[in-house]
């Protein structure tokens, strides 16, 4: 007598596992926005003011002198700083005469001193800033490490900027001087010499002098 099979026990099936979907990258629409700049308002660089800035005041232009007042200076020095150097060697090599350590010296003091008034040039052109805020007109200056001069100007209490600029450099590079009058009872006038684009910072003055005399009324 054959034994009987045991039943078949069913198998059940489950379903795989759906693959996650992928993240999908940042879109520029979920990116936080990007504050544009206000048209027509020049980029200000991230640079460090000597004079502090009073409550609500905000930087909208720093500027110095244009590159003509030490492009110059420069080259003159380094020219009266290598010529004779250069002129001396030619000299001693032509009559057969070399130069020792005394005159080595001479060369290194000589061209060292021509530096010098290059360096305290570039000093003196790196440190004379004017500044431009929503409220006041800033005018800094500094000869040497222990001195500062700064002229300031409320921009509600400027009554006209003139803009002087004569000569075929200054016409062809577009520079010149801009004289600040101001009303009050010190009246705090004050030359700004070598600006570029003087008509541009004219114009931004009086638009930041017209709103801030709107805010004051």
């Amino acid at each position: 007598m054959s034994e009987a099979n045991p039943p078949e026990t069913p198998t059940t099936s489950y379903p795989a596992p759906a693959p996650e979907p992928a993240t999908p990258p940042p879109s520029a629409s979920t990116r936080p926005p990007v504050t544009p700049r206000p048209l027509g308002q020049p980029e200000v660089p991230n640079v460090k003011l000597s004079v502090p800035l009073q409550q609500g005041e905000q930087v909208i232009m720093f500027r110095r002198k244009h590159w003509m007042y030490l492009a110059p200076i420069l080259i003159l020095n380094l020219i009266l700083g290598l010529a004779p150097i250069l002129l001396l060697a030619k000299f001693l090599d032509l009559i057969g005469v070399s130069g020792g350590s005394i005159t080595a010296i001479i060369y290194v003091l000589w061209f060292a001193m021509f530096a010098i008034r290059a360096a305290v040039s570039y000093y003196r052109y790196m440190n004379d800033t004017w500044v431009i805020t929503n409220q006041r007109v800033i005018d800094t200056r500094r000869k040497h490490p222990f001195d500062l001069q700064v002229s300031t100007a409320d921009l509600v209490n400027i009554q006209e900027m003139t803009i002087n600029r004569s000569g075929i450099f200054k016409t062809m590079l577009d520079y010149g001087d801009i004289v600040c009058e101001t009303a009050g009872s010190d009246h705090n006038d004050f030359t700004i010499t070598g600006v570029p684009h003087p008509r541009e910072v004219q114009a931004l003055v009086d638009k930041e002098r017209d709103r801030e005399r709107m805010r004051g009324r």
